[in-house]
């Protein structure tokens, strides 16, 4: 998108630990040394001022909670649909968001001409599934062909892996995304089960870090956990389901952990009115209790924690119920470290995650102090305003 150069004056701006008053100079959409001649100006006395939040499970192709149609659905609709969804999030304060299980380069494209507003864009392409994982859509009673779409693939063996790795970085993905156990939305697969073979785990974690990215795992228990990160995978997305021992192996193998809370509430709230089906509801009754619970067992020993929120069709708009409900469990201070530094860290860019000289000129402004009344942060009312590289967007 384009970039501009705005003065946020008198603001109470975050460090990282507190906050301090201070005006910040945004030019050209990065962070500078100081005051800036001609530029655009934002009265920010009596605000409190954020790094641009980061979402780091998004699916901007997720336009429903059927999965043939996210699948196979006509992919116009899907870029349209997902552009909207992009924008949204952009106008409730996040700036940057990781598409793990979508998106492709043409979005990448459209966003970077500047064709529509939305958060910087990072997007691993279709995910990884073996035959009947995750992402197979195919009920065990339906007698259809499925490979690809435009969400996941279908992927088995080691050589057929490889390629489909190097197919996804040659087309520009950030990163790789794998289905490593079973999961809500499908209903072939029981969801503690771990999935893909260790030599087919591990030719897609060494290609990936061969050139110089990584891969993110669906799983949510620790046998799933084990099993990815045992194998290279980086990124846990999830991971409810963990124990204590798990989250210790996770902190010493340095991988992160991307809870997704809003995703299990909405379909707790409202999964029987938009047609969620009895399987999945168990499933989603399964994990539900337990999400906060791995979010503060993993916090405790020493793993870094993201934040994510994994909404299909309709629920997209309970993405800041996902931050209320991982303020809940870890604290305000905390959480807006998970959506800040955290995933900043986690993606691999040293401009995201806070507003030092050099950082993007990317910032959520709020009308009370969000440590202190944590609410701010996700009640809309008390957002004023959301700024990308410099440009000022309202809720």
């Amino acid at each position: 998108m384009h970039a501009k150069s705005l003065t946020i004056r008198g603001a109470n701006v975050w460090t990282g630990r507190g906050f301090e008053v201070r005006d910040i100079a945004i030019v050209d959409g990065l962070v500078a040394e100081g005051p800036v001649e001609g530029a655009d100006v934002f009265d920010g006395d009596g605000s409190w001022v954020v790094p641009g939040l980061i979402d780091a499970h998004f699916h901007a192709y997720a336009t429903s909670m059927d999965g043939f149609e996210n699948e196979r659905g006509m992919l116009s609709y899907a870029a349209i649909n997902g552009a909207r969804r992009l924008e949204s999030a952009l106008r409730r304060g996040f700036t940057t968001v990781r598409d793990v299980a979508g998106g492709d380069i043409g979005l990448a494209r459209a966003i970077d001409a500047g064709h529509f507003p939305s958060p910087r864009y990072h997007f691993t392409g279709p995910a990884l599934s073996q035959t009947g994982g995750h992402g197979d859509p195919r009920s065990a009673d339906v007698d259809v062909c499925f490979s690809h779409g435009h969400m996941c693939e279908v992927v088995d063996g080691v050589d057929a892996l490889r390629v489909a790795v190097r197919e996804r970085l040659r087309t520009g993905a950030h990163a790789i995304k794998v289905m490593t156990s079973g999961g809500v939305f499908t209903m072939t697969d029981p969801i503690r089960v771990p999935q893909y073979s260790p030599e087919e785990l591990r030719v897609v974690t060494e290609e990936a870090r061969r050139r110089g990215s990584y891969v993110a795992a669906h799983a949510y228990s620790s046998e799933a956990v084990m099993h990815s990160i045992d194998n290279g995978v980086r990124s846990i997305e999830h991971g409810n389901l963990i124990d204590a021992a798990t989250a210790a192996r996770m902190a010493e193998r340095g991988a992160f952990l991307v809870p997704t809370l809003a995703a299990y509430y909405a379909m707790d709230k409202r999964g029987a009115e938009i047609g969620l089906d009895a399987v999945r509801l168990a499933k989603n009754d399964e994990v539900l209790s337990k999400g906060q619970e791995a979010v503060q067992l993993a916090l405790a020993a020493g793993v870094r924690v993201g934040f994510g929120s994994d909404l299909m069709g309709d629920l997209e708009d309970e993405q800041l119920s996902g931050v209320r409900l991982q303020v809940e469990a870890s604290g305000a201070a905390a959480t807006l470290k998970a959506m800040t530094e955290v995933n900043a860290e986690l993606i691999g860019d040293a401009r995201l995650g806070h507003l030092g000289v050099g950082a993007f000129g990317d910032a959520l402004v709020l009308s009370a102090d969000p440590v202190a009344e944590p609410s701010a942060l996700w009640e809309p009312a008390a957002r004023r305003a959301t700024v990308r590289a410099g440009v000022v967007f309202t809720a």
